[in-house]
């Protein structure tokens, strides 16, 4: 890893957005540095999931800059992008077929040996690999989409409300687990209601203005 990659990682500054006239993003900004956690705090309608979006460019904001590695993101191929920073969504959708396929889905040549580096990264055993993964629970699924996330070994992990509707055990071992891949380099941002949770697996707070 490169000496820029290790002290700047993805920063993002002025984003401005708007959707039928009401604006969305104000003036928003967060800075991800490489093996620390970041918690984004803010109110219901605050646009913490229209945030991370624009950071993975599956939306682009009106005004403002987003930079990984010091490179403005429109300059790198979504895929690339998409590859080095992994986004979670809140309710992560389960495809058709085992926990295996889904951990591979858009790569279809990953080991058996990667799988199940991914599934243990994120809290689960190798032996998840073969189950139904619409039987799963829904911590399970959390876990799953974590993982898939991993196989493509990103350097930025952006989680939606990673543990909404989790109980407290199973949002502990998330907690967990995200300290674990943060020491291992990656940088982290959960966006979360939990203060709890942030306040014992953040390193920081970001915060966006609430809703206009």
């Amino acid at each position: 890893m490169s000496d820029a990659r290790a002290t700047t990682g993805l920063v993002a500054h002025g984003l401005h957005l708007a959707r039928a006239g009401r604006p969305v993003l104000r003036d928003a900004g967060i800075v991800l540095p490489p093996g620390r956690v970041t918690a984004l705090v803010a109110p219901s309608g605050a646009g913490k999931s229209t945030l991370l979006r624009c950071l993975v460019r599956l939306v682009e904001p009106d005004a403002g800059e987003i930079r990984l590695d010091g490179r403005p993101v429109t300059e790198l191929e979504a895929t690339a992008l998409r590859r080095r920073v992994g986004l979670v969504a809140q309710h992560p959708a389960m495809l058709p077929g085992t926990v295996a396929d889904n951990v591979r889905h858009g790569l279809p040549d990953l080991a058996d040996e990667a799988v199940g580096e991914a599934l243990r990264a994120a809290g689960l055993t190798e032996g998840f690999a073969g189950r139904p993964a619409a039987a799963l629970s829904g911590g399970e699924q959390a876990r799953v989409g974590l993982a898939r996330a991993l196989s493509r070994r990103p350097e930025i992990l952006l989680l939606d409300e990673p543990t909404a509707a989790l109980d407290e055990a199973a949002a502990g071992r998330i907690g967990t687990t995200l300290r674990t891949l943060a020491a291992d380099g990656i940088g982290i941002c959960l966006s979360t209601h939990d203060l709890a949770l942030a306040d014992a697996v953040a390193d920081t707070r970001a915060t966006l203005p609430g809703p206009a």
